[in-house]
């Protein structure tokens, strides 16, 4: 509670409500990150915490405008690519992380990031691969930032290049690492947009168990708990509801507002964690590792879906 006394914490709370009528992911990102920078500090008490709550349950209503048919069409659509894409970014990282010799535990952090699932594969991976606090701590400080530099760019690379709604939720959900900054950057661009980046980026999460098996595997850790986020079922559950039950149109739009509510909070509180600290690790090779890596992605994955 002695957070809630801190001046930079009241004045994140009395922001949130501007932001929120904004509706802006980007801006949200922004605003937070900026408080932070200036202040040097934790500004949002348990900002990770809240964000990925918000982010899960922004997730799970945005499946209730989504039907079971239309969840297994998507994925079967895209299914091939995705498992193309996942497999060529993560040996074309290992490959590239040797070249420029970054050190191979950054490098597969890097890649598997890039890859499948940004900050979660970072995280997840980390502990079987029994990588240092500080490796963990400077990919996911560059992996969010190109996250962030992929939420205002994006969009409006779109809009230049006049893309439909479902090849910018195809191109957002294969090259930008994180989900709550694919659903986000997706959002902007649009509710169909957000709805095909959603359920293609979740295809491509999944890839995340038989990689940590590997890992594991080759790290002779058999005891590495391997397990589908609780959240990618219940968003399953939601799509497949409509399905089954016919739910009132109120219920449909309240959860559509509620979903861009938290999608604007999750990014409020992603912001937040930006600080000069953080910033400050940022250097090297893994800098240029993630960096390369990700300029050969954007562009190949732009003349994929175009």
């Amino acid at each position: 509670m002695q957070y809630l006394r801190e001046p930079q914490t009241i004045l994140a709370l009395l922001l949130l409500p501007v932001v929120l009528y904004l509706g802006n992911p980007a801006i949200a990102l922004l605003v937070a990150a900026g408080l932070s920078l200036v202040s040097n500090r934790l500004v949002i008490p348990h900002a990770s915490k809240i964000g990925t709550l918000a982010l899960q349950s922004a997730i799970i209503m945005l499946g209730l405008k989504l039907n079971a048919s239309e969840l297994l069409q998507i994925g079967a659509n895209y299914s091939l690519i995705v498992t193309a894409y996942v497999a060529l970014t993560l040996a074309a990282g290992l490959l590239l992380g040797k070249l420029i010799r970054n050190d191979i535990k950054s490098s597969q952090l890097v890649s598997s990031a890039t890859a499948i699932c940004g900050g979660t594969a970072i995280a997840s991976l980390a502990p079987i691969i029994n990588a240092r606090a500080e490796q963990t701590g400077v990919a996911l400080t560059l992996i969010f930032l190109l996250n962030a530099l992929a939420l205002f760019t994006f969009p409006t690379i779109g809009s230049y290049l006049a893309m439909s709604q479902e090849q910018f939720g195809v191109w957002v959900a294969l090259a930008i690492h994180d989900t709550s900054s694919v659903v986000a950057t997706a959002s902007i661009y649009g509710e169909e947009a957000a709805r095909v980046a959603t359920t293609v980026k979740l295809g491509r999460t999944l890839w995340l168990i038989p990689l940590l098996l590997v890992f594991s595997i080759m790290q002779h850790s058999g005891s590495a708990k391997i397990e589908v986020p609780l959240f990618i079922g219940l968003f399953i559950v939601a799509a497949c509801l409509g399905s089954f039950v016919s739910l009132p149109g109120a219920l449909v739009e309240g959860a559509s507002i509620a979903s861009k509510i938290l999608l604007v909070v999750a990014l409020y509180c992603i912001g937040s964690e930006i600080t000069r600290h953080t910033l400050k690790k940022l250097r090297g090779s893994i800098l240029i590792h993630g960096i390369l890596l990700w300029a050969v992605v954007v562009p190949l994955t732009l003349v994929l879906v175009l």
